[in-house]
Order: structure tokens, then sequence, then C-alpha cells
């Protein structure tokens, strides 16, 4: 139920006041020189911000209809809430991300192409043991070993007719059997003869060479020497393999007496290993025919590669089937050239199916969606899970609302963010500042020989706290509770993270006092009094010059209140802003440092 939360206002001081909150934030200010440290008197009050009305709400109805919701009321234990969710703008543009176990692919258009990887290595010698399904052929030795009844081995030649003669037995035809056969052959043929206590053992030694003729759009086109048993593949190697620039992996053709005898299309054996069931003879020639239409295709897929396409064009649906777009693809890029001059088309996948592609047209998968689900992690004193996942546009208010607490241990009015998107803001704020810092210090102008000198020792100075300040790295703290501990009702964004401080029961005091140290906690103590624990104040401590910093990261300067549990009361020192001349303009640029290092929302009364 929403309900409206009072209205704030906040105070921000001048130079002093925010060059501290700089140094307390980043740790700069131990060991500052007293030339940059401002003077708490020369701080003055900017003005006050117009009211600002923020309205908090839960998922749940608070009970009593309060005018405000505390986060102590909001931090339960987790309820199950269906919210269908609302459409908002994306936070982020396309992404093109690779495959999971392709990290190291570089970005950008498709350079291979598919099928080129197999003609890399290094051509295979020609093995003596044919495989299985080769088909016998004239000139193939085989060795025949008889025992038992009859003994009797030979090693013989298939002879021109196709016939292999063994003596006692007579002629076995052999030739257009497969190598796999030939025990079965040859057995049948010696049992014939004699029918019992006789063991046949054959075996197909070696096949005979070849002569073939490698030539078209290869890297070393000529006559190549290699065993009938030989794959067109194997004689592709030998001879460089195709020219992925020029050749055809789609149309090879292989030519025996002037005649095509078979088409082979290499993305038959790429994607299913299938090749067709040929033998090679002397002197047949692989014709590997110019390069058809090719079409790139690049970003969310898992076949990264320049694809030859079928025939002068392809649709798209073909490219989809070779390219494999990942789940996370939505939509898809076509660029190329129509009519002589540039074309670019935008479109999901299912109108891509259809899309005509053209030669030399590159086709990019992006995600171009809004994830509907923020992750948001959850620190400090909690109970339950340390991510939840949420609708992209669920509210502070209503996350806190599934997040249980123990409240005995939780400081549930700390309630602080970290976001990563602001604290990127705030490290090139601080850069920016420091920018111009430099420039100032280096270029300003003096009037006097004295005043230069000052300028130099300062800016030698200075400099070294410059390269420090670059150093620093922001945590992108956002305050989102006020004092009475109710929260803002801002978005969450993905990747922020909850922080819900523990309980304490001291104060840190810290800075100008005679011993920093933790003193506890109690409800009747004023700001003297915890200055008075702790020794008082130092040589350049004063009570006009204090700052606290709660715990859930707001910044309090010159505070009346005292500190709560928790909270760091920081004495700052004191300075005669009129000792170096360049003092107020260093203090002002730090101030400007300042509201990039610490954003805070202050919904104080």
């Amino acid at each position: 139920m929403p309900v409206n939360g009072n209205r704030g206002r906040g105070r921000l001081r001048t130079e002093g006041g925010l060059a501290l909150l700089l140094l307390a934030a980043t740790g700069l200010s131990a060991g500052l020189p007293p030339l940059l440290l401002p003077l708490a008197a020369s701080a003055q009050t900017l003005g006050t911000p117009a009211p600002l009305d923020l309205p908090l709400q839960s998922l749940q109805p608070q009970q009593g209809g309060a005018a405000g919701t505390r986060v102590q009321d909001l931090l339960t234990p987790q309820r199950p809430v269906a919210r269908p969710g609302e459409a908002t703008e994306s936070e982020g543009g396309a992404i093109a991300a690779g495959p999971l176990g392709d990290r190291d692919r570089q970005g950008g258009p498709a350079t291979a192409v598919f099928g080129a990887s197999l003609f890399t290595g290094q051509p295979t010698t020609t093995s003596d043991a044919p495989n299985p399904s080769y088909i016998l052929a004239p000139g193939d030795r085989v060795s025949v070993r008889v025992w038992g009844g009859v003994e009797a081995e030979t090693v013989a030649v298939v002879d021109p007719d196709g016939n292999l003669f063994l003596p006692q037995i007579g002629p076995i035809r052999l030739a257009g059997a497969r190598a796999g056969d030939l025990q079965r052959i040859v057995e049948n043929e010696v049992r014939r003869i004699y029918t019992s206590q006789v063991q046949v053992y054959a075996v197909l030694l070696s096949t005979h060479r070849i002569g073939v003729y490698v030539t078209g759009f290869v890297r070393r086109p000529g006559r190549y020497g290699g065993a009938a048993s030989d794959s067109v593949l194997d004689f592709l190697v030998r001879s460089g393999g195709v020219d992925p620039g020029r050749g055809s992996f789609r149309d090879i053709t292989v030519q025996r007496n002037g005649r095509a005898v078979t088409t082979i299309d290499l993305y038959g054996f790429l994607l299913n290993g299938r090749l067709p069931p040929i033998s090679l003879q002397e002197g047949d020639t692989i014709l590997v025919n110019r390069q058809r239409a090719m079409v790139g295709a690049d970003g969310a897929v898992r076949n990264n590669f320049l694809f030859e396409v079928s025939g002068r064009g392809q649709v798209g649906r073909e490219l989809l089937d070779l390219a494999r777009p990942l789940p996370a693809a939505t939509n898809a890029i076509v660029r190329g050239t129509r009519g002589g001059a540039p074309y670019s088309r935008y479109a999901t996948l299912t109108e891509l199916a259809s899309v005509a592609l053209q030669d030399q047209d590159t086709v990019t998968f992006i995600t171009d969606a809004p994830a509907q689900t923020v992750r948001v992690m959850v620190e400090g004193s909690r109970i339950g899970p340390s991510v939840l996942v949420a609708d992209r546009d669920i509210r502070l208010c209503q996350l806190l609302d599934h997040i249980a607490v123990d409240p005995g241990l939780a400081d549930t009015r700390s309630v602080f963010l970290l976001r990563p998107r602001l604290a990127e803001q705030q490290r090139r704020s601080i850069n920016e500042a420091l920018d111009r810092l430099e420039r100032q210090l280096f270029l300003a102008v003096s009037a006097t020989t004295g005043v230069a000198e000052i300028r130099a020792s300062e800016a030698q100075l200075v400099a070294s706290y410059i390269q420090r300040g670059r150093r620093t790295r922001p945590d992108g703290r956002l305050v989102v509770t006020d004092r009475q501990g109710r929260c803002a009702d801002i978005r969450m964004e993905e990747g922020d993270t909850v922080v819900i401080p523990e309980l304490s029961s001291t104060v840190l005091v810290a800075g100008e006092v005679a011993t920093p140290q933790a003193v506890v906690w109690r409800p009747n103590m004023s700001i003297s009094d915890y200055i008075n624990a702790v020794g008082g104040y130092s040589s350049r401590g004063t009570a006009s010059q204090l700052m606290i910093r709660h715990a859930n990261g707001e910044i309090e300067l010159d505070p009346r209140n005292p500190p709560r549990a928790g909270d760091e009361l920081i004495a700052l020192p004191r300075l005669d802003p009129k000792v170096f001349q360049i003092t107020r303009d260093v203090l002002g640029l730090f101030a400007q440092v300042a509201s990039s290092a610490a954003t805070a929302l202050y919904l104080t009364r």
C-alpha cells in the first residue's frame, strides 16, 4: 500500500566541510598537512533544497496505515508475492556474447571460412592397412594361409581380370568385394574343395598405387600419388586443400575419362560425417570449382564462420541451421551491398528465416531484449539467501519486505546500498576534479617572486596527494534511510548490494583528539562527553569543527545531536585559511570531488 513519506530537506556545506567529507571517505585525511584542512568556521550554508515527497511502499499493506514506512517494518521473513512487473526502458544496449565454451573468441565479423581447418595439418601418409570398406581392385596384394588337413601359404596379386589364383583351388573372384569380406569369400572357396578339418586365414596386405590429378582452386594443383584406398579428402590434403578465398567446399567433382563421376559437398562431411562412397582409380581428376556466395555469421552464435551458400544466394533459414544461434539471441543485423549501395536490415530471428541473403553479406546475431529480472546481493546481518532475483521494476522498500533479519542483531535503521554504476560515476568525477586541480596548480600565474615560490612548494606537496586520490576506489555507497529509519523508494538496479550493518554498542571517536578510540554508547551522553572520554581535543582540535559519520554512510557536519550507536565522531583540524594563497582553490576543488565520492539521500525533517 503506497504511503507518503515526510518531506525531507538536506544541508550542504561549502569547501571546508565537503573537502573533509571526501578525505574522510577516501582515507586521505590521515597525515594531511595543515594547508589542505579547512576551518569549520569558514563553512557556510548553501541553502535548503525544495521539499521532496518520496512515496514509500511495500508489497504488503502496513498495519495501521502509518504515514511512513520504517525499514525494520519491511525486513520480515519472506512472503511469496506474484507480480506481473512493468515494462521499463532497457538499461543497456544490444550485446553479442559468444558461447560459454569459447570465451576467448574475438569480437567482430567472422574471418574464418567454415571447413578451412580441414587442411591446416600436415598431409597424412598412406597406410598399408586399408579400411574394411575398401573395394578390392586389380593390383591389390593378398596373403592366404591354409592349415589342418592340408598346408598351404601364398601371397598373390589380384590379376587384371579381378581374380586371385590359389594352387589346388583355382581362381577366386575378388574385384568389387569389400576388404572386410575377404576372409569370408576365400574361406568359402577353400571349404568348397576341402570340406573338413581345414582352417583359412586371408588378409589384404596392401592396395595398388595410383596417381590422381588435383586441380581447380586448390593451393598446390598437380598429380599426387597414393593408395587406391585413399579418399578424395586425402588427395585434397596433399594438394594443400581448398583455397578458402577462391575455391568451393560445396562443389568438388571427380572426373574419369573426361566425365564427372560424382560431386562432393564437404559440408556433408563437416556436419554429418558423410562422404560419397567412391574408389579412386589411376588417372582420375579431382576438380575444385570456383567459390559460391559467402555469408558471414558472428555474435551470439556457436559457429562463427563464413559459410558458402548452396546456390547464388540463400534464405536466412539455411544460415540459422549452419550458424546455430545461442538461446540468448533475439535479433540479427544484416549488412551487405544491394545494387552497388550499402545495405542494412534489422530483423528478429523469425523474420531472418525468410530474408534473402546474398554474396558477402554479414549477419550479426545479438541479444536485444531487456532483462525481465535484476539480481541483488544482500550482505551483512541477514537470515536467508545472499542473492535475490526480482522483477526489474522492483523498489527498495518492496525488496526489503523479502529479507529476513534478526532484530536483535541487525541495525535496520542504517541500511545502505552499494551500486556499481554509481561507483563508476564517482570514480570518473574524482578523476575529472583532480585533472582540474592539476591544471590550476601548474598553470596559475603569480604576482610576485615570493608568491611563485610558495605556489611551487604547494604544487609539489599537493601533487603527491593527487596521486593518492587517483588510487581511490569509490564503492558507490548510496544512503537510502533517513534518521527515523525510513527507506527511500528508489528502483533497484542489476548488481546492487543491500548492506544491513550489525548492531553496535560503541561510538568511534577519531580525528584531532588526544587518544582516538571506541567509546561505549550511552543514551544520556552528549558530544562533549564522548570527547572527554578520549582525553579531549588535541592542539589542533576544536569544538566548532566536528563531523559525524553515521553507520549508513550519511555525513553530518557541525552536528547538534549526539552520535548514535555505531556512528563515528570525527574532530576535524583547525586551520588558518590565510596560510597559503592556493588553499581556497584546493579546497574548492576537493569540495567538487566530495560531492561525487559520497552520494546520500537526506530525508530529515
